[in-house]
């Protein structure tokens, strides 16, 4: 039902930016709650970020604090992350993840980008 379309991967030296992007489908985007997820090769699939479906309340793991950014434009049915200081651990997929706000598991998923950090 819901479509998710993840962009912005790419490979950059560490220390670099990227900007990814997933373009939701639907008509009620702004009940959504939405998360950006990675995996990397031989770990667990990992919760980034999450942000409410207002955007008023937002949540980042540890390792990314201070260096991502979560936010969202319902005008325009996006997610974005961006992702500043990149280090050669943040190199993973990428998935955007949407669920109904509140108590739930995450019901739609992208295809999901590659981030490649050198260095």
């Amino acid at each position: 039902q819901v479509q998710l379309v993840e962009s912005g991967g790419g490979l950059v030296q560490a220390g670099g930016s990227l900007r990814l992007s997933c373009a939701a489908s639907g008509r009620y985007f702004n009940t959504y709650t939405m998360a950006w997820f990675r995996q990397a090769p031989g770990k667990e699939r990992e919760l980034v970020a999450r942000i409410s479906w207002n955007g008023g309340n937002t949540y980042y793991t540890d390792s990314v604090k201070g260096r991502f950014t979560i936010s969202r434009d319902n005008a325009k049915n996006t997610l974005y992350l961006q992702m500043n200081s990149l280090k050669p651990e943040d190199t993973a997929v990428y998935y955007c993840a949407c669920k109904q706000s509140g108590i739930g598991s995450y019901d739609y998923w992208g295809q999901g980008t590659q981030v490649t950090v050198s260095s």
